[in-house]
């Protein structure tokens, strides 16, 4: 199937709005991810519809067919093997592979994308923490993580994975030392400033709410089991 790269950006950003969460997109938020107008991004899924790719009753939600999907999770495989690829051995930082790994992830065959693979040693995750779809993409959805806004006061946790929708703020974050497998602890919320202060290797470091959202993680045992034992207690 002979498909345009706009095609596949809309395919792609289909699934990674669906990653976390089963349940089918609404065009708005397919829009917003695109950055295209509303008009366009209809006439976009409806092409896609028409090619037995996408499902969109009209003025209903967009979600992916099974061939849609299985094309989908070939772009997310090729892009983030590229993106490790790109850190691992052409020195690029986390924060300059996105751009590079969209432009190159619709030139790539499959036979290239497989040999690039077993070449990186079959990684599980890209650099940005984020889970790459094996060759028969069988990557189901999973939970959604906590992340750094969800913890309380007091609460330590492993990084797993950080959005990688804004390179300045990965950048940011990386001269920070916030990288997937950092422990940190949280100090506190500043809720009138919007800020959670955190403890990352003995320092201090203060960052926006909202960017403590894109920061996936995993709370220590102690912590979950501290939480579990809070909310059993409030339940009773």
């Amino acid at each position: 199937m002979g498909l345009s790269t706009s095609h596949e950006d809309y395919l792609r950003a289909i699934w990674k709005l669906n990653e976390w969460q089963d349940h089918p997109v609404t065009s708005g938020e397919l829009t917003r991810a695109l950055g295209l107008s509303p008009s366009t991004v209809s006439e976009g899924v409806q092409r896609l519809v028409t090619m037995g790719l996408v499902r969109h009753a009209r003025y209903g939600k967009i979600s992916l067919t099974e061939e849609g999907r299985m094309q989908a999770l070939r772009l997310v495989r090729a892009h983030r093997l590229i993106e490790t690829a790109l850190v691992m051995w052409l020195g690029y930082s986390w924060d300059e592979v996105h751009e590079e790994a969209e432009h190159l992830e619709h030139a790539v065959s499959e036979t290239f994308v497989c040999r690039l693979d077993a070449a990186l040693g079959h990684p599980r995750y890209d650099p940005h923490g984020d889970r790459i779809p094996p060759p028969d993409a069988s990557l189901p959805h999973a939970d959604p993580p906590a992340t750094l806004a969800d913890l309380d006061e007091g609460a330590d946790c492993a990084i797993l994975r950080v959005a990688d929708d804004d390179s300045r703020v990965l950048k940011e974050l990386s001269d920070l030392g916030l990288l997937p497998g950092v422990r940190v602890a949280v100090r506190g919320t500043r809720h009138g400033l919007g800020m959670v202060s955190l403890d990352v290797a003995g320092h201090r470091v203060d960052i926006p709410k909202s960017v403590a959202a894109a920061i996936a993680v995993e709370p220590s045992q102690r912590h979950a089991a501290d939480q579990a034992h809070s909310t059993k207690t409030q339940s009773t």
